[in-house]
């Protein structure tokens, strides 16, 4: 909670500070990373940052934060920092680097703001930083100390133990720990990191969500190619360079998205490679013989597209309960509906948990036919391949 002194200035300075956040944010990076090479070789994504994708989603949280400290003073966006904590964890972030991301973030805020960042204003951001932070560290705390490992020690080299093409632009991993050891359990929905090197010598890292149930001898992982440069460098140099026998670092599972416990209806709705996530939560479904009530929704560009469709068939039809609802832009013969995804379409069960993942305009989409059907925002949940330029939606 802010202090009663910073309310006011925080109230009065929003909009201006809101107004220039993507040019503090600009400033803020190229001051870090030219500070720290390192962090931007070995740690945050060259793809996102060539693209701009980061700032906004740094820009986007902090303003989503301060928002939510006036408007809601006595709670926590917690849906937002649980997201952003997940992935810092699945990074390896340490509480170490947030005094260094604060330090050239207010560089950036007096650089663009000159005059107007008197002691007072400064005093209050600086609040609204350390209560953010503070509240991030302490939910990665929580989530290294679940998993066993020291703060940002996550890493695990894994042997690549087999590769399949589910596409033309999809190919599946499997993965198991190089010392021989056996894979940790991950709860349906989550992901893991890999960090790669690449021919530049950076350790670039991607995540990808493990797309098959846990309790298995191996985790796989779906990557489909990014073209672009330096956007889809690592699934590039995976699908062109990766093979059976190499070694990758790989992090501990983590992840928000997860599985829920319980007999309630869900609804499963994925677009694209976001089907992945969802595949792994029907195979755990179809592993333990549940009977719930499941409503599965994919769109994707065609037939030939749609990685592990054959799969998704399958574990639908294990479960009795469970529905299938395809969409693709060409159906080329199949029992899919055309164009895209239309939840107003479907007979939905009352009380039901819906989860969705794909490009945000599928997410859009899907979440406004949701809401319009009556089903409350806090049980439409969603996963965000990439920054989270979407940080309203779970509110």
């Amino acid at each position: 909670m802010l202090s009663e002194q910073s309310v006011p200035v925080v109230r009065a300075t929003l909009p201006a500070v809101g107004g220039a956040l993507d040019e503090i944010t600009e400033r803020f990076y190229a001051g870090m990373f030219a500070a720290h090479p390192e962090l931007l070789r070995d740690l945050f994504n060259r793809g996102n940052q060539a693209t701009g994708d980061q700032r906004k989603a740094l820009a986007g949280s902090i303003a989503a934060f301060a928002g939510a400290l006036l408007e809601h003073p006595g709670t926590r966006p917690d849906a937002m920092l649980a997201r952003i904590a997940h992935k810092h964890a699945s990074l390896g972030v340490t509480s170490e680097q947030y005094k260094v991301v604060h330090e050239h973030l207010f560089a950036a805020i007096a650089a663009v703001l000159g005059d107007a960042v008197t002691p007072e204003v400064a005093r209050a951001w600086d609040e609204v930083y350390w209560l953010m932070a503070n509240a991030l560290i302490a939910v990665e705390a929580r989530l290294y100390q679940e998993r066993g490992v020291a703060e940002g020690a996550v890493w695990r080299p894994m042997e690549i133990t087999g590769r399949r093409a589910e596409t033309d632009d999809t190919v599946s991993f499997t993965l198991r720990p190089a010392d021989g050891g056996e894979v940790t359990g991950f709860r349906p929905g989550q992901y893991v990191s890999v960090q790669v090197t690449l021919p530049d010598g950076a350790r670039q890292i991607r995540q990808y969500s493990l797309s098959a149930a846990p309790g298995r001898p191996e985790w796989r992982i779906t990557v489909k190619r990014v073209d672009g440069d330096p956007a889809g460098e690592v699934s590039g140099w995976l699908h062109s360079d990766a093979a059976a026998g190499d070694l990758v670092d790989v992090s501990a599972p983590f992840g928000d998205l997860v599985l829920p416990e319980g007999e309630g209806p869900l609804l499963l709705a994925s677009a694209g490679i976001g089907s992945t996530p969802m595949l792994a939560m029907l195979d755990h479904l179809a592993a333990t013989a549940s009977r719930r009530q499941v409503t599965v929704v994919h769109a994707d560009r065609s037939p030939a597209g749609h990685a592990h469709a054959a799969e998704l068939r399958r574990l639908v039809g294990a479960l009795p309960q469970a529905s299938l609802h395809l969409w693709y832009e060409d159906p080329a013969g199949s029992d899919a509906r055309q164009g895209r995804a239309d939840l107003t379409a479907l007979d939905l069960p009352a009380g039901l948990t819906a989860y969705l993942c794909g490009p945000l305009p599928f997410m859009r989409a899907a979440r406004a036919d949701l809401l319009g059907a009556g089903v409350p925002a806090s049980d439409v949940h969603y996963e965000v391949f990439g920054p989270d330029l979407w940080l309203g939606a779970a509110a």
